[in-house]
């Protein structure tokens, strides 16, 4: 018998040790079930408001600079469902543009689609050899067109393989009832997940939560965690609460460093190149749309 046995057996007396170790974990059960949900509540805070080492998006597989927060300063390219910077796809468009060469993947290289259909070909493709990314985003285009349980079994499926972006859809779903019954347990659940796997604006989501329930604590933790991955709201919100007083001034400083360091790591002379010139594309567009 362990020594733990042995401590229950003493503490609750009796002649037969078995018939003491049943009785007293009985008489405990409450006690013991209340310790046991207090400790995997705290266990889960670690994981939940361990600062992420970068956010969901990861690096730009060809620059390796961290990729932008903001989804329109990359691209998705549907043969390999890998996610590039605008300034990579930029400079690939341009070299192949004056070599006078095919337009290809900048990342594997295979021609690109000339037409949605071949896109949602390749997309296709990608989800039959279990592609997260790819399921995640055929999911968003079904959630566009309204096709809700159709969204949520791809939400599910990614979710499952531990595609942070589908865990921050599920909990849309489940806040707005979308193809599901509302539940707010669910939609927290998934914004935790989310949060976990780097997702700044699902760290932020869950501050606001806690905001509302009148936990200022534990969502200054995560707007602080969200704020260091360079998510602006969240930069906003710990500033505000700093004036309240739940803030230090120096975690308010170090905070705010942690921010510009997270969006300058994202800057590049290339990315401002490409930048630039989608700007002048765009405005010119919008002027000859207008004419």
């Amino acid at each position: 018998m362990s020594d733990d046995n042995a401590a229950l057996d003493t503490s609750c007396g009796g002649s037969s040790r078995q018939h003491v170790i049943g009785a007293c974990r009985r008489e405990h059960r409450p006690q013991h079930e209340e310790a046991c949900k207090k400790r995997a509540a705290e266990l889960r805070d670690e994981i939940l408001f361990k600062q992420p080492e970068s956010s969901y998006h990861g690096d730009c597989p060809i620059c390796c600079l961290p990729l932008p927060l903001d989804v329109l300063k990359s691209d998705m390219q549907s043969c390999c469902s890998k996610l590039v910077c605008k300034g990579c796809t930029y400079a690939n468009q341009k070299r192949e543009y004056e070599g006078r060469l095919g337009y290809k993947c900048p990342f594997c290289r295979k021609a690109l689609p000339k037409t949605y259909e071949e896109c949602d070909k390749q997309r296709m493709k990608r989800i039959e050899a279990n592609d997260p990314v790819a399921m995640y985003e055929e999911g968003f285009k079904q959630d566009k067109k309204g096709n809700y349980s159709s969204a949520f079994g791809y939400f599910t499926k990614a979710a499952e393989l531990g595609d942070a972006e589908a865990h921050n859809q599920l909990s849309l779903m489940y806040y707005y009832g979308h193809g599901v019954e509302k539940d707010r347990g669910k939609e927290r659940h998934h914004l935790e997940e989310a949060a976990i796997g780097g997702h700044p604006r699902a760290r932020n989501n869950l501050g606001c939560n806690e905001e509302e329930s009148g936990n200022i604590e534990r969502a200054v933790k995560h707007w602080i965690i969200a704020a260091n991955q360079g998510q602006d709201e969240s930069i906003k919100n710990v500033m505000e609460y700093f004036k309240e007083g739940f803030v230090s001034k120096d975690d308010l400083a170090a905070t705010l460093r942690a921010h510009q360091a997270a969006v300058d790591a994202t800057k590049s002379p290339q990315r401002e190149a490409a930048e630039a010139y989608y700007r002048i594309l765009d405005s010119n567009t919008e002027d000859w749309l207008k004419s």
